[in-house]
């Protein structure tokens, strides 16, 4: 349920009104520069000690669009939106920390002592367990997509999050890094006629303990 404030705000009003788009303009196209602005705000999302630990690849040309298509179950999105983003985490390295956070430092907002102090702890938390590695590089791919799902809708677009494709054949298409999982793919475009509101969702008492 929402209260009247909440309908109000915008950012919340984006969020309710969401929902993933099926049909999309296949006329409409998106410029690289918009399609940096989705990215730029995507990377805005939150990760762990700061790692950002991800990498957008931005399948947007007919070419691009063929060789993704088949190993992606040929779903119609992939080829009607303005652009479909392989969503990719990287595995976990916490030496690349330093540099992270070497912008943190020069603009002031982190002392250089404190850097230690992350990379430390970041290393025995991740680097002796792989599967916590690939878990990590999977939810910080997830904020990302996540929040350009967000803003595509915030700025009139459409996007469809999709898991349905080959993993390993979207690695090898796209010359993926060893390190890197691809996570799931994201299209983003304008819609047209026809895609549904967002669908109702269960009940808070099924899903929420107030403890």
């Amino acid at each position: 349920m929402t209260n009247a404030n909440t309908k109000t705000n915008a950012v919340i009003e984006c969020i309710l009104s969401r929902s993933a788009a099926k049909y999309y303009d296949r006329a409409a196209t998106l410029s690289d520069d918009q399609i940096r602005e989705l990215v730029q705000i995507g990377t805005t999302a939150p990760t762990s000690f700061h790692l950002q630990n991800w990498r957008f690849i931005a399948v947007r040309t007919p070419e691009a669009k063929a060789r993704l298509s088949p190993i992606a179950w040929n779903q119609p999105a992939i080829k009607d939106a303005a652009v479909t983003f392989i969503i990719c985490g990287q595995l976990v390295d916490t030496s690349v920390i330093p540099d992270r956070l070497a912008p943190v430092v020069e603009a002031g907002i982190m002392p250089a002592a404190v850097v230690p102090e992350w990379e430390n702890p970041a290393r025995e938390l991740y680097m002796a367990f792989p599967q916590r590695r690939r878990d990590e590089a999977v939810r910080t791919a997830t904020f990302g997509a996540a929040t350009m799902i967000y803003a595509a809708r915030a700025l009139g677009l459409g996007s469809t999050p999709m898991i349905g494709f080959d993993a390993d054949a979207v690695h090898r298409e796209f010359g993926l890094a060893q390190d890197e999982v691809p996570v799931l793919l994201l299209s983003v475009g304008a819609e047209r006629p026809g895609n549904w509101p967002q669908k109702p969702r269960r009940p808070l008492a099924e899903v929420l303990d107030l403890i």
